[in-house]
């Protein structure tokens, strides 16, 4: 048997083939445009997902016995809003995870319902980023638009009605839409109601490693495999990310440098943060996780380099970076806003420090550390609530970069472990399509089974002694700017 997997990014649809052992066989990738209408706005036309990853599955089964195709799994983006009308037609470009215009409705959420009756029934607070603050948005600023919704999906839950005809969500990516009750594995009727929606418009909720059905005919004669091909759930992307890299179970640690990045502990009870700094979750593996999201992470420094710096000189850029732990260069990587653990769509990117003896390479180094320091932030909440992490997976394309890991193991001052596959959400998905075709008994099983680990890096104690230092100084940074940000940029733009 085969398996394919889809990682529906940002930026890219990334899609592996993996045997009934947890082989991949092959990997392919497809890139998509993301735009930008206005500041803050970000937003992508789901007919580019579903051509892609059409267009991915296509190489990827290039030269391959076909009939051996047994099932498909997606991994995700979460949160972002696709508006269905009645003939199943998209009404309007996604809104993106990333998407900061709904700061007004997350406030009114959190303030007029109340955090306290919004966690009650979701086990989360109203972030920016969320699905039901987008909606609210829609129907104050598109009313004719949000009157015409049939349907409301997330981006990798469009791909599977793309695939099968079938409308479905899964227990983790419907825990990010501030319409799901958390610790019932269900839909609110109170949240639903709130906010102007009808529980039909929503989609059938799914365990992430259950199958919704199988491929539609059109699906299996475009891509010429066989209609039983059974196609899971899926997960979000974090949630397929933590399967991929076997991070299942209590108290397991994944951390993923993405276009965002994430900091994601498993668990097999309910645990909520009463501070809200930390989202709670309904996991993957039936259980439930904590994750912090940070929502600049790789794209800060694709943007340092790319837009900035105008080189793809990655690594050379890189190697001018030898004074770790002491460079005076601070970077706050906002350029979306933040959500964990500051949940504030006001923030922004700010470089400090820089003097006439600045150079290029502490301006990169401080981008390298930023995000470093921001998962700091989501680890010391995570600390706070008595949860004891000593060592960390990784993945994401961040990972790859072996400077980048070396300052986050000891920012983080924890033990990180690099598996062998670094294809996160996409394995992820595949091995979620291996359990739901009865490959595997579990996801336990599963990761057992398939995930392996390739090197342990360790900390350094007199390295991690600076980066301490370094981080207290961070800290002060963003509550000296939070009033400065809100009064300059609290109207979005």
């Amino acid at each position: 048997m085969l398996f394919a997997g889809i990682d529906l990014g940002t930026s890219s649809v990334k899609l592996i083939l993996m045997d009934e052992n947890g082989t991949v066989k092959k990997t392919v990738s497809r890139e998509y445009p993301l735009y930008f209408p206005r500041p803050g706005w970000s937003e992508q036309q789901p007919e580019d997902w579903y051509e892609k990853a059409m267009e991915g599955l296509l190489a990827l089964l290039d030269g391959e016995d076909r009939g051996k195709l047994a099932g498909i799994g997606i991994g995700g983006q979460m949160h972002g809003l696709v508006a269905l009308d009645r003939e199943d037609k998209v009404i309007r470009p996604a809104i993106l995870w990333n998407d900061g215009r709904t700061a007004e409705e997350s406030e009114y959420l959190n303030r007029e319902i109340g955090t306290e009756i919004l966690a009650e029934r979701t086990a989360n607070i109203s972030y920016a980023g969320f699905t039901a603050p987008k909606l609210l948005w829609m129907k104050k600023h598109e009313p004719e638009l949000f009157s015409r919704i049939a349907k409301i999906m997330l981006p990798k839950d469009y791909l599977v009605y793309r695939l099968t005809g079938v409308h479905s969500t899964d227990v983790s990516d419907a825990s990010g839409t501030l319409f799901f009750d958390v610790r019932h594995r269900r839909w609110s009727e109170e949240m639903t109601e709130l906010c102007g929606i009808r529980k039909d418009q929503l989609p059938q909720v799914f365990e992430s490693y259950e199958s919704v059905g199988t491929v539609s005919r059109e699906t299996a004669r475009l891509l010429g495999i066989s209609e039983t091909v059974q196609v899971a759930a899926g997960a979000g992307d974090n949630a397929a990310a933590a399967v991929g890299t076997g991070t299942v179970g209590e108290g397991k640690c994944n951390i993923s440098i993405g276009t965002s990045g994430t900091i994601f502990i498993s668990s097999d009870r309910f645990l909520a943060d009463e501070k809200h700094a930390l989202h709670a979750f309904a996991n993957a593996d039936g259980g439930y996780h904590l994750m912090g999201c940070i929502l600049s992470a790789a794209s800060c420094n694709k943007w340092w380099m790319d837009d900035i710096l105008q080189t793809g000189e990655y690594v050379r850029e890189q190697s001018c970076i030898e004074a770790l732990g002491r460079n005076q260069v601070f970077f706050l990587p906002y350029l979306m806003g933040e959500r964990s653990p500051l949940n504030d769509p006001f923030a922004r990117g700010t470089f400090l420090g820089m003097t006439m003896g600045t150079t290029r390479a502490d301006m990169t180094q401080a981008v390298l550390e930023g995000v470093a320091f921001a998962f700091r932030d989501c680890l010391e909440v995570a600390r706070a609530l008595g949860l004891s992490v000593e060592r960390t997976k990784v993945c994401g394309g961040g990972a790859k970069s072996l400077l980048w890991l070396k300052i986050l193991t000891n920012v983080l001052n924890l033990k990180v472990e690099i598996p062998w596959s670094e294809e996160g959400p996409a394995l992820g998905g595949a091995m979620l399509a291996a359990v739901a075709c009865g490959r595997y008994g579990s996801v336990a099983e599963a990761a057992k089974q398939i995930v392996k680990v390739r090197e342990v890096k360790e900390p350094e104690p007199e390295l991690a002694g600076l980066y301490e230092e370094r981080y207290r100084q961070f800290q002060r940074i963003y509550p000296a700017c939070k009033g400065l940000y809100r009064s300059l940029y609290g109207d979005g733009t």
